[in-house]
């Protein structure tokens, strides 16, 4: 297993990285774009030469662009969930194809810590992942053709959380930030966990605030001192809003706008009572712990569970007559992403031509039922009836269910009905 490693890879539209572990080790590394260096960011960028099909990716692409050597293809991902042809001398490219490009070329990265690795499980880490996103992702993976069935997918918010989970206990024992200084903005990602419950239920509120652009401050003293002024009393204005009346136990401050010092008064507030990490590479990281956790599930995986934006947020099961003794058959587990929610079985009906579904929330609501009529289903006795169920998640907070009608051999031969219907989890 030593040449097989296990990738985290942050899929930005400005930038990306890609970290690494093996199966024997919770701490990833993150490949560097300079051999020997720290720098981890990929621009998320194609250049096609001019004339001939070649293309180059990232620091490549940018230099062969200023050279007026080629055309530049940025947004990637902005244009791919468009689905926008990219047009380049007169020549119509799909965006997903070019973003398969970038991936499959970045990837090749990995010959620089070591020409046997093989790519044994992939977990793919955006900012929004929402369905659009997944069916681009799918796609991407089709054209990768990569030789492991390990792949899966997962938002930056779930990434803060693996990479949490992974850290010593004292740094989230209460309350955990994460500050993403993003262009234009900076986001706020503020973790917690109900450890009220069993297990333990961990969850990610999110703000974002309007901020100076990011850029580099400018080389004139006075200039850059009243800029740096602004930017640091609207950060410790931001700091105030987010931190009153919590208690916050480590903090987390990501993003290329955080590079230059102008942080005095803020960092200070921030650094009061609490341990404050700078750096760029959490959600990478984050993303190769969570493919690990999937794989091998830790102690603190098994006793937490995280309820974000992309997870099905409550148990679905049915109530079920076994060994002649009522009883609770679980079809779907709270926890896991809503696009990888799926089930199917056959059961007997034992009367009638309905059934009900057990909805049990983890937010503390209460359990709900939901009755599944099935119109014009043969009148059958004594269990007579079989059906076939196939479940899915179609949003984030929506199942569809498919049923049909099996009948029940030579007696009660099937009527070939089906019946579709949807409805809201919580």
């Amino acid at each position: 297993m030593k040449d097989k490693i296990i990738i985290g890879y942050d899929l930005g539209n400005i930038y990306s990285q890609i970290s690494y572990c093996t199966y024997d080790s919770d701490v990833p590394e993150t490949l560097s774009v300079v051999t020997g260096g720290e720098n981890y960011n990929i621009p998320t960028m194609l250049c096609k030469r001019q004339g001939v099909n070649q293309w180059f990716y990232g620091k490549d692409a940018i230099k062969h662009a200023d050279m007026e050597d080629g055309f530049l293809v940025q947004d990637l991902l902005l244009k791919a969930r468009s689905g926008e042809k990219v047009v380049i001398e007169d020549e119509e490219f799909d965006p997903v194809a070019l973003l398969t490009l970038f991936i499959k070329r970045s990837l090749t990265l990995l010959t620089t810590i070591s020409q046997s690795a093989c790519i044994d499980a992939l977990m793919v880490t955006c900012e929004v992942l929402d369905s659009t996103m997944v069916d681009i992702l799918n796609r991407v993976m089709t054209g990768l053709a990569l030789k492991t069935k390990n792949v899966c997918f997962q938002g930056y918010v779930e990434s803060f959380y693996f990479y949490t989970l992974y850290q010593p206990e004292e740094l989230w024992m209460r309350q955990v930030l994460v500050c993403d200084y993003v262009t234009d903005y900076i986001k706020i990602y503020r973790l917690e966990c109900n450890r009220r419950t069993t297990p333990v239920v961990a969850f990610v509120d999110e703000e974002e605030f309007p901020f100076i652009q990011s850029a580099e401050l400018p080389q004139e003293e006075n200039l850059r001192k009243n800029i740096s002024e602004q930017m640091d009393s609207r950060f410790l204005s931001v700091l105030n809003e987010v931190c009153e009346g919590r208690i916050i136990s480590s903090a987390y401050l990501i993003g290329e706008g955080f590079r230059d010092e102008w942080m005095k008064e803020s960092l200070r507030y921030l650094c009061r009572g609490k341990r404050v990490f700078q750096g760029n590479n959490l959600y990478s990281k984050g993303a190769c712990l969570g493919m690990k956790e999937k794989l091998f599930s830790s102690e603190k995986g098994k006793t937490h569970v995280f309820l974000g934006n992309e997870k099905l947020k409550a148990n679905i099961g049915m109530k079920a007559l076994r060994q002649g003794e009522d009883s609770y058959y679980a079809l779907m587990d709270a926890g896991v992403s809503w696009f990888e929610a799926q089930c199917s079985l056959e059961f007997l009906l034992d009367e009638g031509n309905s059934f009900s579904l057990v909805i049990t929330p983890l937010n503390g609501r209460d359990i709900k039922s939901a009755q599944v009529t099935l119109d014009g289903l043969p009148m059958r006795t004594g269990g007579a009836s079989r059906l076939f169920l196939e479940m899915k998640m179609i949003s984030e907070n929506t199942i569809q269910l498919k049923v049909e009608d099996l009948g029940f051999g030579e007696l009660f031969p099937s009527s070939h009905q089906k019946w579709t219907e949807s409805f809201e989890v919580v």
